[in-house]
């Protein structure tokens, strides 16, 4: 059920609105479709009980030598009216007690009836006696006939209304109530599915409306973590998405002031400590003793080569250079040619053309740190690119003894070296792989050590598309 659930907050607020217009649209219809039978029913029970009001005054009126041929003329297919001695019959239909109580208080009242001479009301179903056959306050007769056929409608409801006279006799009336029919008709359909639509178009412009600043602060983020120098939030919309961009600029500003400040500081110490490096340097050609002025100069060189390249991996972190479509495949290619050209055993596999926006000068470092690395401590490298519709995934391969599975994700941390393989004899300080790495995070992308099956290291940079 989670699966089939939007995963966004624009479809899940989307998804609620939708819900909540369903259920409200399906109370609504059923709200109407009880208050308009409730409706059509008053009404026609209204009528109905006018109508006979109207037609006992004028029996009770008449002469009594009459009221036959009275009745006789009243009664047509639809109001049956008929004139017996005895009081029918007539069983009071549960379903329909309200309607038939209001009609016979209504009748006590317009006819003015006395206590001891009550009406007798009944509604019931379409097959009752009344249109079903002979009743006992129907007799047999071609009139009847024509009932049979009316009440075959399912749409209404039979309605027996017996009034006393005052002489004894009993004026007895058979007709139908309306009923709402079907309450989904093809109009009403339309306006609902109409007032659908306009309620979902409108939904979805508020929720779109809604989410889109947070949208925003997502690209927002995303630029930052490619560019520090990016252009910072408009701060628009509403208070809560201003201060949401305000609270982003901010945050912006600090860690460009942060990165600037460190780089300031690290260039400050490089040039305070080259200063008495060089002293050291002039001092250490004077020491008459040829091994020991050999091991002063190259600590000294291997301290300057430190400084030189933490203050380039802090200047690195904090530049964001210019990003233009380079052929990947061209770019490695010239790397592995001047490792090769210069004697090292590095090879690559033919590709094709590839073309890829990105900062190839740093790219290009990127890739020979890891390839020196693959060199120095793997005997040989080979580099293979291997596209795939939404990546681009460059892998260089080492025959060396790999790296211990626990020290994987150590080995990213600037400064630090393995005890066996990454020794000062070696020349490393342990920022190849630091450097290699941020350039490819600032790339969006992301650099994976393993050890192979067989022998060697694998190192794999993995670039979206």
């Amino acid at each position: 059920m989670k699966r089939l659930l939007p995963k966004s907050l624009f479809g899940q607020t989307l998804l609620v609105l939708v819900a909540g217009l369903i259920v409200s649209l399906l109370a609504g219809s059923w709200i109407y479709t009880l208050d308009r039978e409730q409706a059509v029913r008053a009404v026609g029970g209204f009528g109905a009980a006018q109508r006979i009001t109207n037609l006992t005054k004028l029996v009770q009126e008449a002469p009594r030598e009459w009221r036959e041929r009275i009745v006789a003329g009243l009664s047509d297919q639809n109001f049956r009216v008929s004139l017996s001695a005895q009081p029918p019959a007539i069983v009071p239909n549960d379903e329909d007690a309200a309607v038939a109580q209001a009609i016979k208080e209504f009748l006590i009242d317009q006819l003015s009836l006395a206590p001891g001479r009550q009406p007798r009301v009944s509604a019931s179903p379409p097959d009752g006696a009344v249109f079903g056959g002979r009743g006992p306050m129907m007799g047999p007769g071609p009139m009847m006939h024509g009932f049979r056929g009316f009440g075959g409608f399912g749409g209404f409801r039979d309605l027996q209304v017996a009034v006393p006279l005052p002489d004894g006799q009993w004026l007895s009336f058979a007709t139908a109530l309306p009923e709402s029919g079907s309450a989904f008709s093809r109009q009403f359909l339309l306006s609902m599915g109409i007032m659908a639509i306009v309620i979902l178009v409108v939904s979805v412009w508020a929720v779109r409306r809604v989410t889109a600043p947070l949208a925003a602060v997502s690209a927002a983020a995303e630029r930052l973590g490619n560019d520090l120098n990016a252009p910072p939030m408009p701060e628009t919309g509403t208070i809560e998405t201003r201060q949401a961009s305000h609270a982003f600029n901010t945050m912006q500003a600090r860690l460009r002031g942060l990165i600037e400040n460190r780089t300031r500081m690290l260039a400050a110490i490089s040039h305070d400590l080259r200063t008495p490096l060089t002293l050291l340097r002039l001092r250490a050609e004077n020491v008459e003793n040829p091994q020991e002025r050999d091991k002063m100069l190259a600590t000294i060189a291997e301290m300057d080569s430190m400084i030189g390249e933490t203050l380039q991996f802090a200047r690195d972190e904090a530049t964001t250079g210019l990003r233009r479509p380079t052929d990947i495949a061209a770019l490695v290619q010239s790397i592995v040619d001047d490792m090769a050209d210069a004697g090292l055993p590095v090879k690559m596999e033919l590709t094709e053309p590839i073309v890829y926006e990105c900062r190839p000068d740093a790219l290009k470092r990127a890739i020979r740190n890891l390839l020196d690395n693959a060199v120095k401590y793997g005997k040989a490298a080979s580099v293979a690119i291997q596209p795939t519709p939404k990546t681009i995934e460059i892998v260089i391969d080492d025959e060396g003894p790999g790296i211990p599975e626990q020290e994987l994700s150590r080995v990213f941390d600037p400064f630090y070296r393995l005890e066996e393989s990454r020794s000062r004899e070696t020349g490393g300080v342990g920022l190849g792989l630091a450097i290699a790495q941020s350039i490819v995070q600032a790339h969006r992308g992301e650099l994976v050590l393993s050890n192979r099956p067989t022998a060697g290291l694998r190192a794999q940079i993995v670039l979206p598309r």
